[in-house]
């Protein structure tokens, strides 16, 4: 089996959708996932979401199933530096480095913070749909592998969010959440690749082979925009 997360494309926020960039970006997608093998495409019901699957869909002619549970990670917490609410996987290097806590996939939202914003329940949530709809396809959850019940080459394809697919990810690869949030970072449109491997009958595991894949847009001449990131320097008139 073979697993597709798409982030969505240069998002607009405010109004829920794509800025002019970003529609550009979700084109181009669209013609190179029309040179894909896709058998099921699930998105989530955000618009800016749907707004780059639309390409996609066109281009092939698929439906595609909405499931809420692919909407954006959206817990709330109060971290150390702010008085307003955030996101729960928004946190200051300074700040989530210096808890043991965060590096532990077993306990990481033991940490007061997150279990003030009740993250462990929402990401639950995220996973148990996940598992289930795999389960759907042949591979059932047994543990941190997957218990082979009908092997599978289909290629199932997710328009979704990138700290919901740092979520998915922790799962597949049974490591704490909190390093992907804060150690890699999706652009948008960028497609992430995992394939199960069964070298044990029955039993399988998910492996990345590529994550944040951009290439459609270098091949239209188009850089990915910036979304998702932060300042390299202080000094730049970039996001901090």
């Amino acid at each position: 089996m073979r697993l597709i997360f798409i982030r969505h494309a240069d998002p607009d926020y405010a109004i829920d959708s794509l800025t002019r960039q970003g529609w550009k970006e979700a084109e181009y997608l669209g013609e190179r996932m029309a040179k894909e093998k896709m058998d099921y495409i699930y998105v989530s019901p955000l618009g800016r979401a749907q707004d780059t699957a639309s390409f996609t869909l066109e281009e092939t002619g698929m439906k595609a199933e909405t499931k809420e549970w692919l909407k954006e990670f959206d817990p709330r917490i109060n971290r150390p530096d702010r008085h307003a609410a955030c996101n729960a996987w928004d946190w200051m290097p300074a700040d989530w480095t210096q808890r043991p806590i965060f590096f532990d996939k077993d306990h990481w939202a033991e940490d007061p913070i997150m279990r003030a914003g009740k993250v462990k329940e929402r990401y639950d949530w995220v996973i148990d749909n996940f598992d289930a709809l795999l389960k759907e396809h042949g591979y059932e959850r047994n543990g941190l592998t997957y218990k082979v019940n009908k092997g599978s080459h289909d290629t199932l394809v997710f328009f979704c969010h990138f700290g919901l697919e740092c979520v998915i990810m922790s799962h597949l690869m049974n490591v704490s959440p909190m390093i992907l949030w804060h150690g890699m970072v999706s652009a948008p449109t960028g497609v992430t690749i995992f394939h199960s491997e069964e070298r044990q009958k029955g039993i399988a595991s998910f492996r990345a082979s590529c994550f944040s894949d951009t290439s459609h847009l270098y091949a239209h001449g188009e850089k990915p925009s910036f979304a998702a990131r932060y300042s390299e320097c202080f000094e730049d008139d970039t996001k901090h």
